[in-house]
């Protein structure tokens, strides 16, 4: 039998009904809050650069291909398509889709109203899944080669600023070689993601409409966007991607094109990592604490162990099993309540945020089975490191001034 387990042991049952007992149950409320804050903290903050990531990305693709001039203004030069490097880059481990694109500004006017926009012309090879979940009416577009189509995608803030519905007519104009030339649409699909900044620009067509517009044959794009199955491995990617294209085409990722959306969403990683020193300071304090107050506590059994023959290692081993017990005890109420106010929140989404300051109607909340794991031995391993001091308090005390001690 573990002795130091044992005596352990006992002392918990013995302190069910005295001061020491208060101090456990303050210290496992205190530890079972700072993990939940941690766990909750990283999860609202990965699943907000999630979310936000991901429509940034469903407008333009994680990589792009194209001329040199491509990002640096609305329309831009086009390319030819290349089978030949487009099935390189299918072949890169991790690449999801590869598909053409072309943008061209243009006016919007009804009866009382003109709004500017840009049409974002897709082939029958563009991903819908991104539209898919941000569609609240109608449906997305059916494009093949054999016969062009005249409906379009709009987003819900230009129907209402508009004043338009599904299937009504839009009225589009576009000025080419200083002449202006008139489109009309029909609204199929109607989406919203939030992102204004996207939400009151883009809307989707067939790109032949473009190519027809600019006067460029249906080889010619203005570029390649491509999506890959893991955000992390993005910069990875991309040098592939690159190396493959040639030195006549251009390649940027989205964290590029969009510089200013990617740097403020890293920004939010400082205050996680602010909330997490903090919170483990506390709960390193906490840990000193009470085991002084336990030692304290128990001074008189330490002198009577220690003239009944126990070394001190062996004491010092009683009060951190005692310890452990608090800590797991702490971690198994903390993970708990995290994880079933994370699952409430990803199933209910009762947190609500402002969406034109948050580009979310709700806090977005992603529980990574990693990040919890290591959270969790990060707490463990810096409250053992922070029981070694008081530890040795034990060390000091004699057991004649010990059996005295009142």
């Amino acid at each position: 039998m573990n002795l130091e387990y044992f005596i352990a042991k006992r002392f918990l049952n013995k302190n069910k009904k005295n001061f020491s007992e208060s101090i456990i149950k303050v210290s496992i409320a205190g530890i079972a809050l700072g993990i939940s804050v941690m766990i909750l903290s990283v999860a609202v903050v990965t699943g907000f650069k999630q979310k936000i990531s991901e429509k940034v990305i469903g407008f333009g693709g994680h990589i792009q291909i194209g001329n040199f001039d491509l990002n640096k203004s609305i329309e831009s030069l086009p390319i030819e398509k290349n089978l030949l490097l487009e099935n390189k880059i299918r072949q890169i481990k991790g690449v999801k889709n590869i598909q053409v694109f072309a943008n061209k500004a243009g006016m919007i006017k009804t009866d009382n109203q003109i709004q500017g926009f840009i049409l974002k012309g897709v082939d029958k090879d563009y991903d819908w899944d991104f539209i898919k979940t941000n569609l609240i009416e109608g449906n997305i577009l059916q494009i093949n080669a054999e016969q062009k189509s005249d409906k379009v995608i709009i987003s819900k803030f230009l129907s209402d600023k508009l004043n338009l519905k599904l299937n009504d007519k839009l009225k589009t104009y576009f000025i080419e070689d200083e002449n202006l030339r008139g489109r009309a649409f029909f609204i199929a699909g109607i989406y919203e993601t939030g992102l204004e900044e996207f939400d009151k620009k883009i809307i989707f067509s067939d790109i032949s409409h473009i190519q027809k517009l600019n006067k460029w044959n249906k080889q010619s794009v203005e570029g390649y966007e491509v999506l890959i199955n893991d955000f992390d491995k993005l910069d990875e990617i991309a040098k592939e991607v690159y190396n493959v294209t040639g030195y006549n085409l251009n390649t940027n990722t989205i964290k590029e094109i969009h510089p200013e959306i990617f740097d403020w969403l890293s920004l939010t990683d400082m205050n996680v990592i602010v909330i997490i020193i903090i919170i483990s300071m506390i709960s390193s304090v906490t840990m000193i604490s009470i085991l002084l107050i336990l030692i304290l506590d128990k001074t008189n059994l330490i002198g009577l162990l220690k003239a009944m023959g126990l070394i001190n290692s062996s004491i010092r081993k009683i009060f951190i099993y005692n310890a452990l017990y608090i800590i797991s005890k702490g971690m198994i109420i903390g993970n708990s309540i995290a994880l079933l106010i994370g699952i409430i929140q990803i199933k209910f989404g009762i947190f609500k945020l402002d969406e034109t300051s948050y580009y979310l109607k709700t806090i977005p909340v992603n529980l990574n089975l990693w990040h919890i794991l290591l959270i969790n031995t990060g707490t463990i391993i810096l409250c053992i490191i922070a029981l070694m001091v008081p530890s040795y308090i034990i060390s000091k005390i004699t057991p004649i001034k010990a059996i005295r001690y009142k």
